[in-house]
């Protein structure tokens, strides 16, 4: 598979509580690692409250855009999770008990089952059920969108589930690194020359530069470098490090480098 043909992969986080500063989200820096490990890479991530008008706008737009989306967050039975009923109307699909979903849930409550339990199983007809290893209560997916829980226990395995089990076939296919170096003492203004220069002349990689002006904590300086094809990421950084060189800036490579 081509890097064109490489789907994109986003995430929507949900929750009122991430938006008001109660909790600090731990999902997004999650979802990079699980997928880095997989050669695979995020496009996008949305953040949006337990607001159902702007939650359904949200999947409506996602739902459009072809990606492969994790959403977290909101499938719950209480009075305040919306995302179950959200993503039904954002794609004008009605609400249904899922059999696989009740079967699990009846399995993990037994007797204790009730309506508002079985109520978690409820998704918009046509899904299919995710399994939760740690407690049985299912997340669900539809059109390419996984929806699991808030809680980090649940949603991380629940993810590595689905990118195992439904997209194995794209793990470490795309040609695509990452590589920067560190210029120590520079300035964007100063370089800003060669920037333009490596971006017309590799118009198949991207150019990133990161400045940080220093301070108590540190010295100024500029992480620079490049995305993309393998052989013409690293064409770009020899010119890069080569040009700086010249220009008597001293440079090193990032600490995860």
């Amino acid at each position: 598979m081509t890097q064109a043909a490489q789907p994109a992969f986003g995430a929507i986080i949900i929750g009122d509580e991430l938006l008001s500063g109660r909790r600090e989200d731990k999902h997004l820096a999650k979802v990079l690692e699980l997928l880095k490990a997989r050669g695979l890479r995020l496009a996008s991530v949305r953040y949006v409250g337990d607001e159902r008008p702007r939650l359904v706008q949200t999947l409506k737009e996602s739902f459009a855009s072809g990606d492969i989306v994790f959403s977290f967050g909101g499938i719950g039975a209480t009075p305040d999770d919306h995302t179950r009923q959200a993503a039904a109307e954002a794609l004008g699909l009605p609400l249904a008990l899922h059999p696989e979903a009740e079967a699990e849930i009846r399995a993990r409550f037994g007797d204790e089952t009730t309506p508002q339990r079985l109520q978690m199983g409820v998704y918009p007809e046509g899904s299919e059920i995710i399994p939760n290893p740690y407690n049985r209560i299912p997340g669900f997916s539809i059109r390419n969108h996984f929806f699991v829980p808030g809680f980090p226990i649940m949603a991380w395995p629940m993810v590595e589930w689905v990118l195992d089990t439904h997209f194995k076939h794209l793990q470490h296919q795309a040609d695509y690194v990452e590589r920067s170096v560190i210029v120590w003492d520079a300035m964007e203004g100063k370089l800003i020359d060669l920037m333009e220069r490596i971006t017309l002349e590799f118009p198949d990689a991207t150019l990133f530069s990161l400045p940080s002006v220093g301070g108590e904590s540190g010295r100024r300086h500029i992480e620079l470098g490049m995305k993309g094809p393998t052989a013409r990421v690293d064409e770009a950084m020899a010119l890069i490090t080569a040009e700086i060189e010249r220009r008597g800036y001293s440079w090193e490579l990032p600490a995860e480098g």
